[in-house]
């Protein structure tokens, strides 16, 4: 697999799991909550998850190119903002939208 192209794979990857919590009401997409409606905090802690998933995604694709590069706390905080910026579209469809009733 070619750098550029596993690059957007992660880039998907992230878009899509950044708006996963957001867009259905399932745990992870598979697992039926109790309750009618997911919770806020459900959302977040499912958010946290795929932040980590992606992020073990990215770094087995890396490892398969080539070298892993080392990180340091500063890479793990941009990717935290941006993964929190690419969750923006899934949160203003769930809580900012006017639903109709």
């Amino acid at each position: 697999m070619e750098a550029s192209s596993s690059a957007w794979i992660v880039i998907l990857l992230g878009i899509a799991a950044a708006n996963l919590p957001f867009v259905n009401e399932r745990l992870f997409g598979l697992i039926p909550v109790s309750r009618e409606r997911k919770p806020l905090w459900m959302r977040l802690l499912e958010l946290i998850v795929l932040y980590f998933l992606v992020g073990l995604v990215g770094y087995l694709i890396e490892s398969r190119i080539g070298n892993v590069f080392s990180q340091t706390w500063e890479f793990y905080a941009i990717t935290a903002c941006l993964f929190l910026v690419l969750a923006f579209p899934g949160f203003v469809f769930r809580y900012l939208r006017r639903h109709r009733q």
